[in-house]
């Protein structure tokens, strides 16, 4: 049977030991994978293969140390040292000789697991050895690119990676990944949506008031991330990827197939009609940005304290967007966007409200009453750390009287399906050897998802703009977020 082989650039790296070997390790556990599959870890250390595998042992479970035995012969490492054109040259060799007599179809998906700035050079380096070329019609031999985030710095860099990159590729080689897009609830969005009749007719402004995307965390800048984390901020950390792809999936239409370029072509078409900031008057009257200070959590830092972070900073740790989706579906609906560092819960997830009946039976018309009553229907999406659906109604209370109570239905992926969803890595990376596009993100969308962000970040630059506000660690967020909800329209989820 014809291999497939995965390069790893960035073999020594954290996100190789963590998440990626761990997830081929699954796979192969699993025995998910279609033909042998050969690993080779690329780096710049000049280690022995067995010395590569032993500090990946380290971040094994004991089920995957099981299969070990088994996989270890499929896993070699490659020292590149400086990489010159000889290097890659050398590399090359390498790889046909592992596939020996395979070695014109064995098929290749090399993984940039490398800093953004080495993303373009290696695909340059790798075209000018001739290991990229493939025919789109031949079904063996192929050769794709996974590149890791952040795709570009913003739509100018973006543009240009795509660019550079499509010098050397054809869109359907290059696979920008999202991991988000690998959780099974986010998988779970699309189903629920177009599979039940019962939802779909109540998805738009009809009956929709607002949807509400956060995306907590209580991490700050552990492992060393603060140089990394300064030069991003949470706006292009985590705004311009995934909560942009969680509000597609909530917003898009139906594809018409669950194929590649039926699902991402509705997705560009959300990112198209989310309206980008016009003013930086708009920017500070809907985005609040924030910084951490020291607060509640482990007495840990200040953010201006933290190592690698520059003095004076105005990086955020924080944002929260209203948001406005301009199209037929959408319009006049709020989409609040929230994400932050060293939060009180970390917790993903997204919650449509829908509007309150015009009348109220036990309480008389809303008109004139209690317009700012309690949402009585909410339909939650859990996305981390459980994953699981919940929507909540109003029943009446047993006794005398009229007196409604909250109630709520859900189910649990654990609870329904008795076991852990997998890691994202691993049904991502089975999908990249696998030639399957859908949960990977296509170089217009990304684009599209910089023109928004780069909108806000305009409005932080212009002359006047106020500095990050503070919050303090361990609470959730600034209070000036709150504002982002006027009227009676509600206020943040709290993740309970």
């Amino acid at each position: 049977m014809v291999p497939a082989q995965i390069v790893i650039f960035g073999a020594s790296g954290d996100l190789t030991a963590r998440k990626l070997i761990p997830a081929i390790a699954d796979n192969a556990r699993l025995r998910l994978f279609r033909a042998p599959v050969q690993v080779i870890g690329v780096g710049r250390r000049q280690l022995t293969t067995e010395a590569w595998i032993a500090e990946l042992e380290h971040f094994f479970s004991p089920e995957q140390r099981e299969i070990l035995p088994e996989l270890a012969p499929n896993l070699h490492y490659y020292g590149i040292g400086e990489s010159t054109h000889a290097d890659f040259e050398g590399l090359k060799a390498y790889l046909d000789e592992l596939a020996g007599p395979y070695q014109d179809v064995v098929g290749r998906l090399f993984y940039l697991a490398l800093k953004p700035a080495l993303f373009a050079p290696t695909v340059e380096s790798l075209a000018a050895c001739a290991m990229l070329a493939s025919d789109e019609l031949r079904v063996e031999g192929w050769r794709r690119v996974l590149i890791e985030k952040p795709f570009g710095f913003d739509l100018g860099t973006a543009q240009w990676l795509n660019i550079t990159l499509r010098r050397h590729l054809r869109e359907d080689q290059i696979y920008r990944i999202d991991h988000y897009l690998g959780k099974e609830t986010v998988q779970n969005i699309l189903a629920f949506r177009f599979e039940n009749a019962i939802f779909e007719p109540v998805w738009s402004r009809q009956h929709v008031e607002s949807v509400e995307i956060s995306v907590c965390e209580q991490l700050g800048m552990e492992s060393g991330r603060g140089g990394y984390y300064d030069t991003a901020g949470a706006l292009r950390d985590m705004v311009q990827n995934h909560l942009m792809q969680l509000l597609c999936l909530v917003a898009m239409e139906a594809p018409i197939a669950i194929d590649a370029e039926a699902v991402r072509s509705e997705k560009v078409k959300v990112l198209r009609s989310l309206e980008p900031f016009r003013t930086p008057d708009d920017v500070w009257q809907n985005v609040v940005r924030g910084q951490y200070t020291r607060g509640q959590v482990d007495g840990g830092p200040n953010y201006l304290d933290e190592e690698g972070v520059a003095a004076g900073s105005h990086t955020e740790t924080y944002v929260a967007i209203r948001a406005r989706i301009h199209n037929y579906r959408w319009n006049g609906v709020p989409f609040f966007l929230r994400t932050g560092k060293r939060l009180a819960k970390r917790y993903s997830e997204i919650v449509l409200r829908f509007r309150t009946p015009p009348a109220d039976l036990f309480a008389g018309p809303n008109f004139g009453g209690d317009a700012c009553r309690l949402r009585p229907n909410e339909l939650i999406f859990r996305i981390q750390p459980d994953e699981g659906i919940r929507i909540s109604f109003q029943v009446k209370q047993p006794g005398p009287g009229h007196i409604m109570r909250q109630a709520a239905l859900g189910f649990d992926y654990k609870d329904l399906f008795k076991e852990e969803s997998p890691p994202p890595y691993q049904r991502l990376l089975l999908d990249a050897l696998n030639g399957k596009a859908t949960l990977f993100i296509r170089g217009d969308e990304a684009e599209a998802a910089w023109r928004f962000a780069d909108s806000i970040r305009q409005g932080w630059q212009a002359p006047g703009a106020p500095p990050p506000v503070q919050y303090l660690a361990g609470s959730m967020g600034p209070s000036q977020a709150d504002a982002l909800f006027r009227g009676c329209e509600g206020s943040w989820g709290t993740g309970s």
